[in-house]
């Protein structure tokens, strides 16, 4: 399986977000590749059962919604993938030198209630994954990668980066996934 990319010193600030402007248009066909496959890779055994199995979960919340309800497997691919889509066409407006306040969502997220089976799953993280690379096939040759946006938060943004940050935050749930499964196979090897 592919590698995913160190975030860690971005995380921690040793490193300014616009330094990931450095990773090129191929490299990040490898990465959108590389975080669908790992996603894939850790539902590869899920049952429906598992899709819908609502974990322990005593820190969460949502910052939009302050909904303290622990996600299920669903709510975490249809959250990711709506970010990685955003982020991808967000990059795309960039690359072909679009004004996009920098302040701009562009977001879809489908009702992660409606995801119950694995299938619905799998099928959610090709769609994804289909989108992010057909917008990154979009982008002009060569891209304008000097077209540049300022956001309140994360700062000096381009195509690049605007990617790049989807897949920030595809890494941050990575670990939750992992999780979810390993209680929802625990709960499920239990007898009654």
């Amino acid at each position: 399986m592919p590698d995913l990319f160190d975030f860690a010193p971005y995380r921690a600030k040793e490193k300014p977000q616009f330094d990931l402007a450095e990773v090129t248009p191929v490299e990040l066909r490898g990465y959108i590749n590389a975080y669908a496959d790992t996603m894939h890779a850790i539902i590869a055994d899920a049952t429906d059962a598992d899709v819908v199995f609502v974990p322990s979960d005593p820190i969460a919340r949502d910052i939009v919604t302050e909904e303290t309800d622990a996600w299920t497997v669903g709510h975490v691919v249809v959250h990711v993938t709506a970010s990685s889509e955003e982020a991808g066409a967000l990059g795309l407006l960039l690359a072909r030198d679009a004004a996009v306040p920098p302040e701009l969502r562009s977001r879809y997220e489908t009702l992660w209630t409606t995801i119950t089976t694995a299938a619905q799953v799998t099928d959610r993280l090709e769609d994804s994954r289909r989108m992010c690379l057909a917008m990154l096939d979009a982008w002009p040759n060569p891209p304008h990668l000097d077209a540049v946006v300022e956001h309140s938060y994360f700062g000096k943004m381009n195509a690049v980066v605007r990617v790049m940050l989807g897949l920030r935050h595809a890494d941050d749930h990575v670990e939750q996934l992992r999780e979810i499964m390993r209680q929802a196979k625990a709960a499920g090897r239990v007898s009654v």
